[in-house]
């Protein structure tokens, strides 16, 4: 499919992005409406596509309960605690942390029920934790 896709929508590109889109889109269109698939029984996508019945209502109002504060992720994937900047990632921007002062000027940041890492407010950097989604542990252990 990707090879596919790179010949029928690259080549030649569009002269600019507005029919780089329309490529684009026209393959896409193609793709799902008019090629039969084996897989499929020689139908197309849209004749065996179905919508859920079950309506998406986005992610629940994240809550930190027992943090000492929340503090939301800029777009450029900073936080600011006390006038300071501290990079996080721009993967969560626009994302509310959770952060709780463990020790005078070092800060744990949590995601959800993930604990991301440490912030040292000296130093204005976060110390990532290992693999914040494997097993947990309290830093108070």
């Amino acid at each position: 499919m990707y090879l596919t896709l790179k010949k029928e929508a690259t080549r030649p590109p569009g002269r600019n992005i507005l029919q780089q889109q329309a490529r684009f889109d026209a393959f896409v269109s193609e793709f799902n409406q008019e090629r039969p698939r084996e897989a499929l029984a020689m139908k197309v996508p849209v004749d065996l596509y179905t919508p859920s019945a079950r309506r998406y209502n986005g992610l629940p109002e994240i809550d930190y309960p027992f943090h000492d504060r929340d503090a939301l992720v800029t777009h450029c994937g900073r936080i600011c605690i006390y006038r300071k900047k501290i990079n996080i990632s721009s993967v969560l921007a626009g994302q509310k942390l959770g952060i709780t002062e463990t020790d005078d000027g070092i800060w744990l940041v949590s995601f959800m029920h993930y604990d991301l890492g440490y912030i040292d407010l000296e130093q204005r950097t976060l110390q990532t934790i290992d693999n914040p989604f494997g097993t947990r542990l309290s830093p108070m252990s």
